[in-house]
């Protein structure tokens, strides 16, 4: 069967959610008639989140389970996981679906009115927000978008929302060229798309605020300035000029 959409989640010591994830994510599909594969990226995780995945594969054989063999960052997950889908349109999500798997539509949408990337966003209907973050949570995270903007030059409202959709062309692309294996490796992805010349479209979204997430502003943002950095010098050396071609998996799905 020709696979129509990947769903791509990447998952790192998730055993508290990615059950209730998982039947979203398949309850959403069967709902819908998607020709869906779901993929989900355990990133070396040392609690039972492999466990509960493989329990879903036997029922729901569309449902496939990748592993980095170590923890490798959440970059690295999401590019195995994108290199490694087959779909025609292939979307990435958070295991906390802070954004709900139901909003995949308007990116699908977007995909199938031209765009070559649709990107979820938080800020450009605020009103969509069904949990808002606490104040200093909105405010670093809107420092970080300004501080991006100014570095990387992307126009984009909302660079980090966990919540993209690409064309298979584009994921092929895109995904060879990422360097970036942490937090760091969304303005990277878009910086990639617009240099390569994919048409953007940031597609509002709704979305609530999980306080179980882990990132944090301080040391996280730091390591992403420096992230952000190392991106302007790949620019600068060629990095993401470079000539690729159709990826061939070398990870096989975890048995």
């Amino acid at each position: 069967m020709k696979i129509e959409y990947s769903i791509v989640i990447p998952a790192f010591n998730e055993q508290a959610r990615i059950g209730a994830t998982l039947s979203e994510v398949v309850r959403c599909v069967e709902a819908n008639a998607w020709r869906a594969e779901v993929i989900v990226v355990d990133d070396g995780s040392s609690d039972a989140t492999a466990e509960i995945v493989k329990a879903v594969t036997f029922r729901k054989p569309y449902v496939r389970l990748l592993s980095n063999g170590e923890n490798r960052g959440k970059g690295h997950s999401v590019r195995n996981g994108m290199l490694n889908a087959a779909g025609d349109i292939v979307l990435f999500t958070d295991a906390d679906l802070s954004s709900p798997i139901q909003e995949a539509t308007r990116l699908f949408d977007a995909i199938r009115n031209g765009a070559d990337v649709a990107i979820g966003s938080r800020w450009l209907a605020q009103s969509r927000q069904t949990i808002r973050q606490p104040l200093y949570r909105r405010f670093f995270g809107r420092c970080f978008n300004l501080v991006t903007r100014a570095i990387m030059r992307l126009p984009f409202a909302d660079t980090q929302c966990g919540f993209k959709a690409f064309t298979r062309h584009a994921t092929q692309t895109i995904f060879q060229l990422q360097r970036i294996e942490r937090w760091g490796f969304d303005p990277e992805i878009l910086f990639i798309a617009l240099k390569r010349g994919y048409t953007i479209r940031e597609v509002p979204v709704s979305w609530g605020h999980d306080e179980r997430s882990r990132i944090s502003y301080l040391r996280d943002g730091l390591q992403m300035l420096k992230e952000l950095l190392l991106i302007r010098w790949n620019a600068l050396i060629g990095t993401y000029g470079k000539v690729v071609s159709e990826y061939v998996p070398s990870i096989p799905a975890a048995k």
